[in-house]
């Protein structure tokens, strides 16, 4: 691990003091109860340049050995039959394999089922959520982006990127689903190793990456950034909607994004157990992030703009309305002023469909059963999944 010398340099910017002052960031420690200050700030920031060098070995013994799809199938033969000490495979791929194959001492198996239900209950306000305030926010803080551009992720279109988070997120979600072996499970070792060999591949190809400012690529403090907007910004997104969260769920969603962060190779030090630690933690690395970037900019809009190159919708007219929809959640969701730094546009009643959303949530949540919205979340997002799948023909990850 390289020496740390960072410092959190944006401590006195205007859009850090403005987010935990006047905006989302206000909202988040009104939530959660956090302390935030910067004092534990050096006991984190180690982790800018800290990479899942597990996973990196892996990816050099199998993945850089061999062609990518005979890669691949030697991976999904140890991810769903398991790999014993004494098998004939890499020490990394034992070493990987041995610690994703033992389950925890702290994981309860009640509380993943409660965050699953949470995130299928949640229905398509889950998708609204995960769209239009988390994907879209993170590419508020441009330092956080970087590997995508370095990786030129945008060449594959919005449509392919939006059915892989999908993808991921649908099925590390469902009952059961990150069980050994069990299709959540995989879900996370391929990410695992994606993200290995788009930093092995940004450290070799990509010669202006700027570690002293960006970090490792894919560190491990950025993960741990990208997991705290699957819990904590996601339940907040929720909550704004209408939607009303329990206690139980509100533990089990943590619960679940810190085993899919341990399965990911996240140090466990990192992974917060709940919602002011999440908000404690996030405090502390948004002070090394600069807000919105031209690259920023780019990667929202080609978010915006991809209702209108999707063809799930059949008509232009559909396309158009579902983007002008999203744009309204956006404004909603993300604040005024980081919707004016991405240069999100502008439309008139943006606050009509998410305010009445929010109404109609209030009233549905009283009048359906908790079970029936389970099991019609499930339902409707499956659909959702299976229409993405559908357009992109391709479920995996390659």
């Amino acid at each position: 691990m390289k020496e740390c010398k960072l410092q959190p340099k944006f401590k006195d910017s205007s859009h850090f003091k403005n987010f935990w002052e006047k905006g989302n960031g206000k909202q988040l420690i009104e939530l959660s109860g956090a302390e935030v200050s910067l004092k534990d700030f050096d006991q984190f920031s180690e982790f800018y340049y800290h990479i899942d060098t597990v996973g990196d070995e892996v990816v050099k013994d199998i993945y850089f050995t061999k062609n990518f799809h005979e890669a691949s199938r030697e991976i999904e033969q140890y991810i769903r039959k398991g790999v014993s000490v004494d098998e004939n495979v890499p020490e990394s791929v034992k070493q990987l394999f041995q610690q994703t194959q033992k389950v925890p001492d702290w994981l309860d198996h009640d509380l993943l089922k409660s965050g699953a239900e949470l995130c299928m209950r949640s229905n398509l306000d889950s998708l609204i959520s995960l769209r239009d305030y988390c994907l879209i926010g993170g590419y508020d803080y441009a330092y956080l982006n970087k590997p995508l551009m370095a990786t030129e992720a945008l060449k594959k279109g919005a449509v392919k990127r939006l059915s892989e988070t999908l993808d991921f997120w649908v099925n590390v979600t469902r009952y059961h689903a990150l069980e050994v072996h069990h299709k959540g499970y995989e879900f996370a070792i391929k990410t695992r190793l994606i993200h290995s060999y788009a930093k092995l591949s940004i450290r070799k190809s990509y010669k202006e990456w700027d570690t002293e400012n960006w970090g490792e690529p894919i560190n491990s403090w950025d993960m741990m950034a990208t997991y705290i907007g699957f819990s904590l910004v996601f339940m907040h997104s929720l909550k704004k909607l209408g939607n009303v969260v329990s206690d139980e769920e509100e533990k089990g969603l943590f619960h679940l994004w810190k085993y899919v962060g341990y399965l990911l190779g996240i140090p466990e030090k990192i992974l917060p157990d709940n919602k002011k630690q999440a908000t404690e933690y996030f405090y502390l690395w948004t002070a090394v992030q600069p807000s919105s970037d031209n690259d920023s900019v780019l990667l929202a809009h080609y978010l915006l703009n991809e209702s209108l190159e999707n063809p799930i919708l059949k008509y232009q007219f559909q396309r158009r309305n579902l983007r002008y929809l999203h744009i309204c959640c956006t404004w909603y969701l993300l604040g005024d002023e980081v919707c004016k730094r991405l240069k999100i546009p502008d439309v008139p009643f943006k606050k009509g469909f998410p305010v009445t959303k929010k109404i109609l949530n209030k009233v549905y949540n009283n009048l359906v059963s908790r079970e029936a919205r389970i099991k019609r979340g499930n339902k409707d997002q499956m659909k959702v999944l299976e229409d993405y799948l559908s357009i992109t023909q391709n479920s995996n990850f390659h």
